[in-house]
């Protein structure tokens, strides 16, 4: 090994091209993007090619060259021609690394564009500053809403300019959607869906009339009706539908306080789990009770009674003195010293425990624990793993008002004190899941979401959790399609994702530089909510709806024309040309926007990227 490197650098002196540092998952899906649908030469470095996914992505045509260096030293970034490469892109390594590396390729070339993946997203902000060309994305956070929408049985959304786009299932279908994203879904065959379909216009009706009854309209000569000719050809086969729809705030779970309650009241037992114990505190709680109705009884009233009562119980009573008693001054006479000194006796029992409890629950937070799922714990969700994307979903499910429990083998994990500081329970150990999830509470759970970075890990977390609960959601991450899609013909409320299918895309269309909102799941397949200005020189200028849409690739949902400044959604005038200042909405597949963004022909063949 030697600071040059090794494995094949490009034979050819190499310019124009995009360079993919990393041989993780979402490089390998980053690669598969930019070389399937956006068609541009790719240069990959690898720390391992032996290693993760380095030899598949070596397999891939298209690629230029795969190179291995041991980090993304100046050397290596040499070695890949970065001072004549378009853009660079850093999806693997710590954000101090990738921070490094980025201001390194812009030494090397002030006008590459640079895209880095960083964890710490307000600190990828504020390095964003420094560069001429740069952005920063975090693959967790894009795929993090998904991972709870599926948690929870919904949609995830997209926040477009104070509206909430999701997707909506069949019935749930209103009439005020936005457009239609898919058809023909069939669980047991995901390879039917069709994205984005043709819709029918306002003259659908129309058109449907002419072509069943041809030029002559539907009533002959005597107002004889003429039957409609069926359709040639076999019919398609039904199935499920899908379309985008908007929500002026974003769905919460709401939590009745009763429940709530309920539930407190429910943890508070953890700290009463000794049967003896619980038959003292039970006894006292007894004689309290009665003692308190005693002295109700003699004195009559209720405030007074209270207060005396909480006096007794913290050992603050005033005794009678036998001079009071002689003057007929004392309290209710002897039946009355009776109670508050039975009062004053179980005072002193239930003080040691409630110093104990405070000393517990503080404690633990002192000492750096997290804390351990209760007996209260009741319909929440299980988070297994807390990776990057296992505490942002555990984050976003807390901040939704989910109650969360947490599982990891790992006490060293990064995300144990980001869910610790957030009161969220966590359950640690190596030992077999069936122990670790009943410890969780599975039993009592509505989902568990499976998000290590192990496929066969995530899948033995999933089968032991339905088969200590047959009714609970499981919600797996998974990297191999033809995997996901025997999970979802064999398992029954179940759902699959992949972190890289769902971050690869909006790094790509960040690498061509538009913006891309969020991502949207239709089972497998991704749908992106993407951001494009046009600006002066743009290939998009010129260009209308019906130039910029194609079914099954892009639908244009809003505009914002410059002159107006409001973002206008389902604009019906179809032939409006854009013009510099405009911004558009789209919703687009993945090959849709990579067409979309990457080069447009103007007149006289001129190529200009679209710039977003």
């Amino acid at each position: 090994m030697t600071s040059e490197g090794w494995g094949t650098p490009p034979v050819e002196p190499i310019s124009q091209h995009y360079i993919v540092c990393g041989g993780n998952a979402l490089a390998h899906r980053l690669v598969l993007e930019l070389v399937d649908h956006y068609e541009v030469p790719v240069v990959v470095l690898v720390t391992d090619r032996t290693r993760d996914h380095a030899p598949q992505i070596e397999q891939l045509p298209g690629v230029a060259a795969v190179v291995e260096y041991p980090s993304v030293t100046d050397e290596a970034l040499r070695a890949v021609s970065a001072g004549t490469a378009r853009g660079l892109a850093l999806v693997e390594g710590s954000d101090q690394e990738n921070i490094h590396a980025a201001l390194s390729a812009q030494n090397h070339n002030p006008d590459i564009r640079i895209v880095f993946r960083m964890f710490n997203q307000r600190l990828g902000e504020n390095i964003q500053r420094f560069l001429r060309n740069g952005a920063a994305l975090s693959g967790s956070a894009t795929a993090a809403p998904a991972f709870a929408a599926a948690a929870l049985g919904r949609p995830n959304s997209v926040e477009v300019d104070g509206r909430y786009l999701h997707i909506a299932f069949d019935d749930a279908i209103t009439s005020d959607r936005i457009c239609m994203v898919a058809d023909r879904i069939d669980r047991q065959d995901l390879g039917r869906i069709r994205l984005l379909p043709e819709e029918d216009g306002g003259s659908a009706e129309f058109v449907r009339l002419a072509s069943e009854f041809g030029d002559d309209g539907p009533v002959l000569p005597g107002r004889a009706r003429r039957e409609p000719v069926p359709p040639a050809g076999p019919e398609e086969p039904p199935g499920g539908r899908a379309a985008l729809q908007a929500l002026p705030v974003e769905p919460r779970e709401p939590i009745s306080w009763v429940r709530r309650l309920r539930w407190r009241v429910l943890d508070a037992l953890r700290f009463f789990t000794s049967a003896r114990l619980r038959l003292v505190l039970l006894t006292a709680l007894a004689a309290v009770l009665m003692s308190f109705g005693v002295l109700w009884y003699l004195n009559r009233d209720f405030g007074w009674t209270v207060y005396t009562s909480l006096l007794d119980l913290a050992g603050a009573a005033q005794p009678d003195q036998r001079a009071d008693v002689a003057a007929g001054t004392g309290t209710g006479g002897l039946w009355q010293r009776v109670a508050q000194v039975v009062i004053t006796i179980c005072g002193i029992t239930f003080a040691p425990v409630a110093t104990a409890i405070a000393v517990e629950v503080l404690g633990s937070g002192r000492r750096g624990l997290p804390r351990n799922p209760g007996a209260g714990t009741r319909d929440h969700v299980i988070v297994v793993g807390l990776g990057n994307v296992g505490t942002r979903v555990a984050t976003q499910l807390h901040e939704l008002g989910v109650p969360v429990v947490c599982m990891e083998r790992d006490p060293q994990a990064r995300g144990i004190a980001a869910v610790r500081a957030l009161g969220i329970p966590v359950v640690l150990g190596d030992g077999p899941f069936e122990e670790q999830l009943r410890r969780a509470r599975l039993r009592h759970s509505r989902a568990v979401v499976a998000v290590s970075g192990d496929d066969a890990t995530n899948l033995e977390a999933a089968l032991e959790a339905r088969h200590g609960n047959p009714e609970v959601r499981v919600v797996m991450r998974l990297f191999d399609d033809d995997f996901a899609a025997h999970v979802y013909r064999t398992l029954d409320n179940a759902a699959s994702r992949s972190v890289s299918y769902l971050a690869a895309p909006a790094f790509a269309a960040a690498l061509m530089g538009s913006e891309v909102r969020g991502t949207l799941s239709v089972f497998r397949h991704v749908l992106l909510i993407a951001d494009l200005t046009v600006e002066d020189g743009s290939g998009l200028i010129g260009l209308n709806r019906h130039d910029l849409e194609d079914p099954g690739g892009v639908r244009v949902i809003a505009v914002r024309p410059a002159r107006t400044g409001h973002l206008q959604w389902n604009v019906p005038d179809r032939t409006r040309r854009l013009a510099p200042g405009d911004r558009i909405v789209v919703a687009a597949t993945r090959s849709g926007l990579a067409r979309l963004t990457t080069v447009l022909v103007e007149d006289g063949g001129e190529q200009v990227t679209a710039n977003g």
